[in-house]
């Protein structure tokens, strides 16, 4: 089984638009969403649920009130000050256990958090894992791991030969666990000055963990000078540009209507050059 993972270095490059339309493409595939803390994947899929699980993560301490005897050594040792007047703040709270560690009457205890859910869904191409991480919920690396083992899973189960996987933004713990043990990753750029930076440091990533990439620069022609530059810096460390897609309006159009783009408008250059973009991917996932 292959899996393809889209990545950004910055947000708003155009990842998920393009794939949207690899999904309206590409056969015998499932699709995940690994952009937990952000999803819109399904704004355009617009998947119907199966299953919906909770996802828990994290800890939260709590104190017993019977047990306390407001002794004050957990309030003063706290390093994120997060208990006032024998009570945890839950937003405050770290969940480092210092404070359950030191109480001599063991009054405190540390409760998981229910952070976020997942979701097993049918879309009109193909199966679909996503999930949703809950408001100032952390641990956003797990839920991507609990997305692709779902979606690894259910293409076995189905005889799936392909696995689309719209990655997070940036280089942090989630594109760490979208990356990690991906058959080719395909990086979406812009030539503006964030983009390049950006994209220096995400094929930073892809080389630590072994991943083959590829560089599509997207919106390419709103600065031509900043194209021949990302141009240049891939040729210098031997990274193929596989596609230069240009700056269309269209692509909006088909965002408000809740298309993919290749559906939208399939006979204009913009949808041809994306088909054109999978084709080659096809092409490469097949040799790796």
């Amino acid at each position: 089984m292959k899996e393809l993972v889209i990545l950004s270095g910055k947000g708003g490059t155009g990842k998920t638009t393009i794939t949207a339309s690899f999904a309206a493409l590409a056969k015998s595939k499932a699709l995940a969403d690994c952009d937990v803390d952000a999803a819109d994947l399904h704004l355009l899929l617009k998947p119907k649920t199966k299953i919906e699980s909770e996802f828990w993560s994290g800890q939260t301490a709590v104190i017993d009130a019977d047990k306390c005897t407001e002794c004050g050594l957990c309030q003063e040792l706290c390093r994120f000050d997060a208990i006032h007047d024998y009570k945890v703040d839950p937003i405050s709270c770290e969940g480092c256990c210092f404070c359950k560690n030191v109480c001599g009457e063991d009054a405190i205890t540390m409760q998981e958090n229910m952070s976020g859910h997942w979701y097993m869904s049918d879309t009109d191409y193909g199966p679909m894992v996503h999930a949703k991480l809950d408001i100032a919920q952390e641990n956003s690396g797990k839920l991507v791991t609990v997305v692709r083992q779902n979606a690894r899973e259910t293409s076995q189960a189905k005889g799936l030969d392909l696995i689309i996987s719209d990655g997070p933004p940036g280089i942090g713990c989630p594109v760490i666990s979208s990356l990690s043990g991906a058959t080719v990753a395909l990086i979406v750029t812009e030539p503006s000055l964030s983009g390049m930076h950006d994209l220096d440091r995400i094929i930073g990533v892809c080389n630590h963990f072994g991943v083959p990439a590829m560089v599509c620069i997207n919106k390419y022609d709103i600065n031509m000078e900043n194209t021949a530059k990302i141009e240049k810096y891939c040729a210098d460390n031997n990274i193929e540009v596989i596609s230069e897609i240009p700056f269309d309006n269209i692509a909006i159009e088909a965002l408000i209507n809740q298309k993919t783009l290749v559906e939208y408008s399939g006979d204009v250059l913009l949808a041809q050059q994306i088909k054109e973009l999978w084709e080659k991917l096809n092409e490469r996932l097949s040799q790796n």
